[in-house]
Order: C-alpha cells, then sequence, then structure tokens
C-alpha cells in the first residue's frame, strides 16, 4: 500500500486494510473509481472521481480492478507540482 503524505501535511492512497488509517488521524474516504459491468457482462473502471478516464472494456472483473489500481498508482497517487 502506497501512502503518499502532500506538503501540507494531508496523506492519500488508494485504500487497503494494510494499516489502520484511523492510527493517522481524522480520516476522509472518497471514492476514486467505479468498477462496474454493462449489459453486455463487459466490466469498465470509471476514474471520472478524479478527474480521470473510463477504462475498458475487460472480460474479467479482477482485470478491471488491475488497470483502475494501476491507473491510480501512475496518475493520482503522485506528488502534485502545483
Amino acid at each position: 500500500m502506497t501512502l503518499l503524505i502532500l506538503p501540507e501535511g494531508t496523506a492519500k492512497c488508494v485504500y487497503a486494510e494494510a494499516i489502520d488509517l484511523n492510527r493517522l488521524g481524522d480520516i476522509a474516504v472518497t471514492r476514486a473509481s467505479h468498477v462496474e459491468p454493462d449489459a453486455q457482462g463487459h466490466w469498465w473502471a470509471d476514474l471520472s472521481p478524479v478527474a480521470g478516464p473510463v477504462l475498458g472494456p475487460f472480460t474479467r472483473r479482477s482485470d478491471a480492478l488491475a488497470a483502475e489500481t494501476g491507473w491510480l498508482d501512475r496518475n493520482w497517487l503522485t506528488p502534485s507540482d502545483t
């Protein structure tokens, strides 16, 4: 689990139960994406909650989840230049 500590002291991560985040202080959990099937049974990872793309289609949910996590790690869970 990657935990990014921002310069102002806040942290962000892709939620996992690897550590008890409550031990860090007050937390706010927000959704970064939605992984859902379509009517044909294909899986899509919609990253619009963090201004990202829609990834897919994938034949397996696990592939959509891996793509979702990969995109978040590369594009959202990074230090900002602003």
